[in-house]
């Protein structure tokens, strides 16, 4: 199976630094100014040989993402490029990485998707900007903005905008991340408790 990845560019983390030391640092809102999103870079696996290669626009990642599953994403795709190079990026633990199902429409014109990382790295949230400026959080905010500006009805379908996040790798997330801690916590008063 062929995943397409987004990839979230934190700091490697040094002797001196851990994922909560740099989040504690830099949080989501911090990182991302200006209504930008936490995603630092964008990576589709090819499906033939099953390297990563960098995608370089928000723009052609989604494009890739939206016709994924019709139009299989493979090096030769890519100008310049072929299985037989090396890959441009590893999966490692260098970098938060977060799946995104194929197929989810490219936001509509005028608007932008948004994909922003808890402070705690438990989950992504998304968020789209509408035409103006407006996040919107769920397909009702959507409704309430189509009826609120009905110039935009004939431009844009609620069916277009898609709230499904992308999906933690947790095996990517470091070990000393406020994300495991609480996860190790859960995990230990559910065994004392039962």
């Amino acid at each position: 199976m062929t995943y397409l990845f987004h990839q979230i560019m934190q700091t490697p983390y040094g002797k001196s630094k851990t994922a909560v030391d740099y989040l504690k640092r830099k949080s989501p809102m911090e990182k991302a100014p200006n209504g930008k999103d936490s995603i630092g870079a964008y990576a589709v696996q090819c499906f033939r040989c099953f390297k990563w290669r960098l995608i370089p626009t928000k723009e052609e990642f989604e494009a890739i993402r939206e016709r994924f599953t019709e139009d299989p994403w493979h090096c030769e795709k890519m100008p310049n490029n072929s299985c037989d190079e090396p890959a441009d990026i590893e999966y490692d633990t260098t970098r938060i990485w977060v799946i995104d199902r194929p197929n989810i429409p490219k936001a509509p014109p005028n608007t932008e998707r948004l994909v922003m990382m808890r402070h705690n790295l438990s989950k992504m949230d998304i968020y789209y900007v509408m035409p103006n400026g407006k996040k919107v959080r769920g397909t009702n905010d959507v409704a309430k903005f189509l009826h609120s500006h009905p110039q935009y009805k004939k431009r844009m379908s609620i069916s277009k905008f898609c709230f499904v996040s992308p999906k933690v790798a947790e095996e990517t997330v470091a070990q000393d991340s406020e994300w495991r801690v609480v996860l190790r916590n859960k995990k230990q008063k559910k065994e004392n408790s039962g």
